[in-house]
């Protein structure tokens, strides 16, 4: 396939670029702001590859040909904001049953209800905890930068496929409609035929996918099959960026547009002799607990979390460190933004 090594793109349009370069053969979806560029651009790139998009009737519609074409041994992937992701939930929990890979990004915009198109980071209990009914979990890229929309969605199908499991992309309404330079990546050449695909005979009979386990203790099975391999997951696939944390007396953390304002804080606040440091999840599932204690054990006095919501973030880092130290929240919601002097100002209140 031939390509540009280098582009000036959207976030939302990098995340298509990775997608392709990845192997992705088909795209459904339903356009929503801050989304929409995903379903364009997709709307434009795959069929020049000879690859599939289609637009559904409804976000419903599309995760669940999503389904059908995994179920086929397909690469597949959709993409939405907020309400869209919503109406997903029940088919991404028919994909943690299945145990069949597939790629979701996820472009957040304000909330509850239909609340508004800008950006904000709310969609974290949803996508992070499940969301739909079941003890399920689905892999969660957080990028912070047009390139890391290419390369984690890019990186998403292969993990998704070695767990056979979803993969979410979050990220937010600033990162999905910024414009940066975006280096690609050399497409993959792969011959993707897994066995474990509907129609391919297993045992002398044609493998059948279903969800359904009507005795309890089969069920139980199932489940406890997913949660060793959730488990080994946040043993083995910890994703995360430091800053300055070695010496750190506050260790703010922070994930999609939220981690580059702290950064941009963090700069300011060293060069007037503040010792603070900067913990940037590149993965909210598995969740970076050894990063977060490996900080406590060095002797990290206080936590930020700075995130667009009332708070969702916090929650996970409480859990990581058993609340061994405190942690406080630096927030704007309702698609308003921060600033590097919003972060500033609370980093000194905790001094």
């Amino acid at each position: 396939m031939a390509y540009q090594k280098r582009m000036l793109l959207k976030g939302n349009e990098a995340a298509v670029y990775g997608a392709l370069l990845a192997g992705c053969d088909c795209y459904f979806g339903y356009p929503i702001t801050p989304a929409s560029e995903i379903a364009q651009s997709a709307a434009l790139l795959f069929p020049k590859l000879n690859r599939t998009f289609v637009q559904a009737e409804s976000e419903i519609g599309a995760i669940n040909m999503v389904i059908g074409c995994v179920a086929a041994g397909r690469r597949s992937m959709t993409a939405s904001s907020g309400l869209g992701i919503s109406l997903k939930q029940e088919a991404i929990s028919y994909l943690a049953a299945y145990e069949m890979p597939a790629v979701i990004v996820d472009v957040m915009r304000g909330g509850p209800g239909l609340g508004n198109i800008a950006p904000e980071q709310a969609d974290y209990f949803q996508v992070v905890k499940g969301g739909g009914h079941g003890s399920y979990r689905c892999l969660v890229f957080t990028p912070n930068s047009v390139q890391e929309m290419c390369d984690m969605t890019f990186q998403a199908f292969t993990m998704a496929e070695k767990y056979r499991m979803p993969a979410y992309v979050l990220t937010d309404g600033v990162i999905g409609q910024m414009m940066e330079s975006v280096e690609l990546p050399a497409a993959v050449k792969y011959d993707y035929d897994p066995e474990w695909k509907m129609g391919n005979i297993i045992n002398g009979e044609a493998n059948c996918i279903s969800s359904i386990y009507m005795e309890p203790n089969d069920l139980e099975a199932l489940n406890k099959k997913l949660q060793a391999k959730y488990k080994l997951i946040e043993e083995v696939e910890q994703s995360v960026e430091e800053f300055y944390v070695d010496d750190a007396e506050i260790v703010m953390v922070a994930y999609g547009i939220s981690s580059r304002v702290a950064q941009g804080a963090l700069e300011q606040l060293r060069a007037e002799g503040i010792k603070v440091g900067l913990i940037r999840p590149k993965m909210v599932f598995p969740f970076p607990r050894k990063s977060l204690n490996s900080a406590v054990e060095r002797g990290v006095k206080k936590f930020l979390c700075v995130e667009l919501s009332a708070g969702q973030l916090i929650e996970d880092v409480r859990l990581a460190i058993e609340c061994k130290r405190p942690v406080e929240l630096c927030n704007r919601m309702g698609g308003n933004l921060l600033t590097c002097d919003d972060v500033c100002a609370a980093v000194r209140n905790m001094i």
